[in-house]
């Protein structure tokens, strides 16, 4: 679904991503993990468009996203979740999910308002709240129901509970289990190995800009030198 092959990026003349390697299939869930600054927002913002890859090649569903403008990558179909949410502040939490409503594709069962606030119940007893009123938890799940109200083939997660309560964070965990058992594809970021492991397909290690490691959960947690070199776990 989601290839990247010898992808290299840069903010001005520092080179932050060289010859990185992943791959999301089809209603998996993958993970990219790292230690903080080795290059996993980047390579989001980069799948995206909002970082120009220099050299390399990003292929979603066999389209070719190199090149392309920020709105057509999100046309394709990529939804994206990003780190620090990035709500509407001055709109209400109905006002954030209609505005990206959109079902180009023509899902049968597409997300509405009514079924992201199925999803998430606290986001009903929150609508007509201005995204600035929401606690951290809360705008959380409306950046996560604001991705979904575009129907994404692919749903991107930048740290999907960091700095969220127990509570909330298990929460959002449930969310993306129930969306990877209707077949929602997801690439993910966190640093909750434990979740991870148990929901994902697929793992990426990246270390300075390079992909060191993909494979499973179960090989995963079967090296704790692995665990401890990269991730520090």
């Amino acid at each position: 679904m989601l290839r990247l092959s010898g992808v290299e990026a840069a903010y001005g003349s520092s080179n932050v991503l060289f010859g990185m390697e992943l791959e999301v299939g089809a209603g998996e869930v993958a993970t990219l993990l790292g230690r903080n600054g080795m290059g996993k927002t980047t390579t989001i913002r980069t799948i995206m468009g909002l970082v120009k890859a220099r050299a390399g090649s990003i292929q979603f569903e066999g389209r070719e996203l190199v090149g392309l403008a920020v709105h057509r990558v999100a046309q394709c179909g990529l939804g994206l979740v990003p780190e620090g949410r990035q709500i509407f502040p001055n709109l209400t939490v109905r006002e954030n999910l209609i505005a990206t409503a959109a079902n180009r594709f023509g899902t049968a069962n597409p997300w509405t308002y009514e079924r992201v606030v199925g999803l998430f119940p606290r986001l009903a007893e929150r609508a007509t709240n201005m995204g600035n009123q929401l606690s951290g938890g809360e705008q959380q799940m409306l950046a996560i129901g604001r991705a979904l109200m575009t129907n994404p083939k692919l749903l991107i997660l930048d740290e999907a509970t960091e700095g969220l309560a127990p509570i909330i964070r298990e929460e959002i965990w449930a969310c993306l289990s129930g969306l990877k058992a209707l077949g929602q594809a997801i690439l993910v970021i966190d640093k909750n190995i434990d979740a991870l492991t148990r929901i994902a397909d697929r793992h990426h290690i990246i270390e300075k800009g390079r992909l060191v490691w993909s494979g499973n959960s179960t090989g995963l947690v079967a090296d704790p030198q692995l665990l401890s070199r990269y991730l520090g776990v």
